[in-house]
Formats: structure tokens, sequence, C-alpha cells
């Protein structure tokens, strides 16, 4: 009897350990196998949505996005005003969550492969009794621009309060900085 326990207590643990394993494995990336990315010369980034408490973060956001995939060499991304005139001109309703018919016709009205959308969902200080960092945590998707689908989705949140900050005090590092960093998450995972 008591063995039986015994047994049936090392098979829970070891499920509960398998489930956790699962969970902690879990991706913050979507990429479709079946989506050739080398085909993705041009790209239009959208103005981005904003959850934040500040404002202006989604341009902020978007021109450090802009800027840093346009260094990397790889996509040509469309100026913000050539998109501006794309989504007007195709009637686009909500340029922050375009349908897949709303994309397919901008992408053609534009000459771009693909649409890059984005989400900030938190963007500025973080406070936690005396102590407080700046943060920031985004999600950026691409659609393609025949199909009108998402083929790659990704997030990444960045900054925050650590370890040192309790300790030490201090105001985490820069807002640009936390920024630069989390873009560089989300590029990382496009070109993987």
């Amino acid at each position: 009897m008591a063995e039986e326990r015994i047994i049936n207590f090392k098979k829970i643990i070891l499920a509960s350990l398998i489930v956790a394993f699962l969970f902690g494995c879990a991706s913050d990336v979507y990429r479709d196998s079946t989506m050739d990315f080398g085909s993705i010369q041009t790209v239009a980034v959208m103005p981005f949505a904003n959850f934040s408490k500040e404002q202006t973060s989604s341009e902020r956001v978007r021109d450090v996005f802009i800027t840093m995939l346009l260094s990397t060499g790889s996509i040509y991304v469309i100026p913000p005003g050539e998109v501006a005139k794309g989504i007007a001109t195709t009637g686009v309703l909500n340029p922050t969550a375009p349908t897949g018919e709303e994309v397919i016709k901008l992408t053609n009205a534009i000459k771009a492969n693909a649409v890059i959308t984005g989400v900030v969902k938190e963007y500025g200080e973080l406070r936690s009794g005396t102590t407080s960092a700046n943060i920031i945590s985004l999600s950026v998707q691409m659609i393609e621009g025949q199909t009108g689908r998402i083929v790659w989705s990704a997030s990444s949140t960045k900054g925050g309060i650590g370890i040192k900050d309790r300790l030490f005090g201090g105001g985490g590092e820069p807002m640009n900085t936390v920024t630069v960093k989390a873009v560089n998450d989300l590029l990382d995972k496009l070109f993987k």
C-alpha cells in the first residue's frame, strides 16, 4: 500500500516536471515553414498600435524598427510617407491591423512583398517601491503580400527592474537603449 503511494507520487512529480518543461520551452516566435523568406525583398512597415501610456511611443518604436531593419541591408523598407499614401489610396480602415484583403491591395499598390505590423504593449518607466527603470514590450508580425497571411510573428520585452536596481538603486538603462535592444532581439528572430 505504501509502496503504491510512493510510486504514484513519483509518477505525479514526473508528469509535473514534463508539463513544466514543455511550457518552459514555449517559443515567442512563429515562422511559417512553407514560406520562402528569401523572396521578400521589399516591405512596408505599417503604423504600430499603441497600448502603452506614452502617446508617442508607437511612432518612436516604429522609427527605430525601420532604421534598424534598413541597416541590415537585407530588405528594402518603403518610406513611411509612401506607405501612408498607399494606405489612403487603397482605403485601409485600420492601418495598425489590416485585413488580409487590405494587405493584398496595399502591397500591389506600393509594390511591396510583405507588410509588417506591430503593437507596443508597454513603453516607459516602471516603478516598484522606490526603484524605477525603463521597460519596453512589443510584438511584430509579417504578413505576406500575395496571400495576406501571417508568415512570421515575434515578441520581445527588454528593460525592467532587475536585482541590481533593487539592491543598489539606479534607474535602469535609458529608454533608447532598451528600445534598441528589443528591436535587435526581434530582428535576430526574423533573420534566424
